[in-house]
């Protein structure tokens, strides 16, 4: 199912889409920062991986990770994918981990039964663009969880801690975690920090009008290698993000978020632009929605988020098939057309998308096909 961003971002995306091709392949009247050149600029070729759909039918993938190291069951280069629906493609019920090699073997790492979790994860299991891989393979990933694939029966969820073989071993809930929408990890020694987005803060209750509880949270771990992670603290970084439900799209919030030098970039869908939330490592106190880094122009919906090697900010655009290089500065440098299907081309196709370099690259999850996709050198 795609994810299709309706009402005032639908009307955006026509006109966008349009600016879009008008402009060609890539935008770089301004200058990022760097060597001056953007990290998309080389990149023209897309090409297919692979299926993501496993053998129970799990279909929209939303959350990718690539693998840094080989650990358990987990392989070095391969793309790890969450899935958010099931077969019979409602919302928030897709129970699935695959793991996706380079040449396009897919493997299924993990199917999670709701029945028989660890702990509290209220509403069940839907797997959201909220996905980290940890030291020592602990692999983390969101739940938002509906019952029949409308936002009606959308609840709070969770986050599912998965050891390097797939075995859920233990469940984050409460203190905050609201529909868990996406998340980055920052490590350093025996500490993560995991960021997350949440989405259903008062959002069901809204009714579909958009309220400003979305928020970001910083939870601290102390990790072990051979037993589950430990959560000691929590703490709201970012808070009054706009978020809404959607018929189409189930739940609309901050999505997207990435680290860089301390400064935690976050992907404001609603508003169409992406913000910035300083000393995000450090910070005791809530930043708001941060500073806004870029806003409008070709940001179309933005939802999921990665910072290159050189720390520009790549999102991709929900309401359009389109992915943007930002530079911290705001200068939207560059703009790629990944998805062309649907009214409007590429509308809903796009969702979580992950860096590799050496060489660089970006693999990237395509709703509408159901695939992992891989943007390129020719």
């Amino acid at each position: 199912m795609r994810l299709v961003l309706t009402s005032r971002l639908a009307a955006v995306a026509v006109t966008a889409a349009t600016a879009i091709m008008m402009v060609g392949q890539t935008a770089s009247a301004v200058p990022p920062g760097g060597d001056g050149k953007p990290f998309l600029g080389p990149l023209h070729t897309i090409s297919t991986v692979a299926s993501t759909v496993p053998a129970n039918g799990d279909q929209n993938p939303y959350g990718t990770a690539l693998v840094e190291k080989s650990v358990g069951d987990l392989r070095r280069g391969n793309v790890l994918i969450s899935n958010f629906n099931n077969a019979g493609n409602q919302q928030g019920t897709g129970t699935t981990l695959v793991q996706v090699s380079p040449k396009g073997t897919t493997r299924l790492f993990a199917q999670i039964d709701p029945q028989n979790l660890p702990g509290p994860c209220p509403g069940g299991v839907g797997l959201t663009t909220a996905l980290s891989i940890l030291p020592g393979g602990w692999v983390v990933v969101g739940s938002l969880p509906t019952t029949d694939g409308t936002s009606a029966t959308a609840q709070a969820g969770c986050l599912l801690v998965l050891d390097r073989h797939g075995k859920v071993r233990e469940t984050f809930s409460g203190q905050g975690i609201n529909g868990p929408w996406d998340m980055t990890a920052s490590s350093r020694g025996e500490k993560t920090d995991l960021f997350v987005t949440n989405v259903l803060n008062d959002t069901v209750a809204g009714g579909g009008n958009v309220v400003r509880h979305g928020s970001v949270l910083r939870m601290t771990l102390r990790t072990h290698d051979n037993r589950p992670p430990t959560w000691i603290a929590t703490t709201e970084i970012g808070s009054g993000f706009a978020e809404k439900t959607d018929p189409t799209a189930l739940v609309i919030g901050p999505t997207g978020v990435g680290l860089r030098d301390g400064t935690l970039y976050v992907a404001d869908t609603v508003d169409n632009r992406i913000t910035a939330i300083p000393d995000a490592l450090n910070r005791r106190t809530s930043a708001g929605i941060g500073r806004v880094v870029t806003t409008g122009q070709y940001l179309n919906g933005p939802l999921g988020l990665a910072i290159t090697p050189k720390g520009d900010i790549l999102t991709v655009n929900g309401g359009d098939g389109n992915i943007v290089e930002t530079t911290p500065r705001g200068a939207q440098v560059a703009v790629r057309t990944l998805d062309t299907s649907g009214t409007p081309p590429g509308a809903g196709a796009l969702f979580g998308l992950a860096i590799a370099k050496n060489p660089n690259r970006v693999y990237f999850v395509d709703n509408a096909t159901n695939t992992l996709n891989l943007l390129s050198r020719p």
